[in-house]
């Protein structure tokens, strides 16, 4: 339980008491609006500390969890010497490392997120760390820049893997893949939550959805979307339409794919994106010709019903559309638990002052 803290954001400084709870405590990085914290929590883990640059994001972590001491600030200014955790997570946007073919370490991928997210490992040594990302990190850059991450966790002392997981096989409604990488150190083993034999359709999130806010179509494109049926998509459109609607997308061979494209009823949502109505992505709801409101994207990634997101509607559809499921964070967090608990030589914990303060 968290005791007394002071914060001062402007200052990237933070003093808070953790009292004598035997949870396993955790600093969690590019926490976006909650869904992988959230999940922790449900397994039993003590978030302590987040960071995340965008305000909204901070905000809606604040009015939904106020003793989670999230700061809004850059990952940069922020130095983690002298701290300890258990465990620290982040979702780092995913870039490209110049490397000439020579092997990198860790210094190399200065001026990268990934290189404050190792720096943070580095500085902080728990004993566990999950680094969250999207699946395509597997063949970015044809795999180099996947190699050089794994290379640079390693270097840091400790024993790492990684996997891609779909969320629909921990309890989403949802096809989502995203990779983790995972390192354990001091003879930590870590295995994957083994997926669930139940999986879920849209009908099972969905039934009595609040109303909300969210983003409608123009008349003609309401119009064109009108004549899709459920878990149909651009082909069930005349063929003039299927031109007018997807322009130079129609004469291309791919990236098409996800193109007026209605959900059934009776199916798993489709990889939810930052916005419901690009054409690319579109996702039109299986009965009425409009995209998923603000609620029922936060249901298609498990967000609990009281969980407020802070901003306009662009910003919230962002917030929840780069989110970790919550089923699919739960299941993460399970696993690190059970990581953790085969440690027995965890002392009870005295009355200790944290401090995350600017870098010098």
């Amino acid at each position: 339980m968290l005791g007394n803290r002071q914060t001062n954001i402007n200052g990237f400084t933070n003093y808070f008491s953790m009292g004598e709870s035997k949870k396993h405590k955790v600093i969690e990085l590019f926490a976006g609006a909650g869904g992988l914290a959230i999940g922790l929590e449900n397994a039993g883990l003590d978030t302590v500390f987040l960071n995340d640059n965008d305000k909204d994001c901070v905000a809606t972590l604040k009015k939904n969890k106020p003793k989670w001491n999230a700061v809004h600030g850059d990952i940069r200014e922020l130095s983690f010497d002298g701290i300890e955790a258990d465990v620290v997570t982040g979702g780092f946007p995913c870039q490209s490392f110049s490397h000439a073919g020579k092997r990198l370490g860790f210094e190399d991928t200065r001026g990268t997120l990934f290189f404050e997210f190792a720096r943070c490992v580095k500085e902080v040594q728990p004993k566990i760390f999950v680094a969250e990302n999207v699946a395509n990190l597997e063949r970015h850059d044809k795999g180099k820049t996947l190699k050089v991450m794994l290379d640079v966790l390693t270097d840091l002392g400790y024993d790492v893997q990684y996997k891609v997981l779909n969320a629909l096989d921990y309890g989403t409604a949802q096809k989502r893949k995203r990779i983790f990488i995972v390192g354990t150190k001091d003879g930590l083993e870590f295995t994957y939550p083994e997926p669930v034999k139940e999986k879920k359709v849209l009908k099972d999130v969905l039934k009595g959805v609040s109303d909300s806010e969210g983003y409608s179509y123009t008349a003609r494109r309401k119009e064109i979307l009108s004549r899709v049926k459920p878990g149909g998509s651009w082909t069930d459109l005349p063929i003039e339409m299927q031109k007018e609607y997807m322009g130079q997308s129609f004469y291309s061979g791919g990236g098409r794919r996800g193109m007026a494209r209605r959900i059934s009823w009776d199916e798993p949502c489709l990889t939810l994106t930052t916005s419901p109505h690009q054409k690319q992505t579109d996702r039109i709801h299986p009965e009425e010709t409009r995209p998923f409101t603000v609620r029922e994207y936060a249901r298609i990634q498990d967000f609990p019903d009281k969980w407020e997101f802070v901003g306009g509607t662009a910003s919230k559809y962002r917030q929840i559309g780069n989110a970790v499921p919550v089923s699919l964070a739960t299941a993460i967090g399970n696993a690190i638990a059970a990581s953790l608990n085969q440690e027995n030589k965890l002392q009870p914990q005295t009355k200790t002052e944290v401090s995350v303060k600017a870098k010098n």
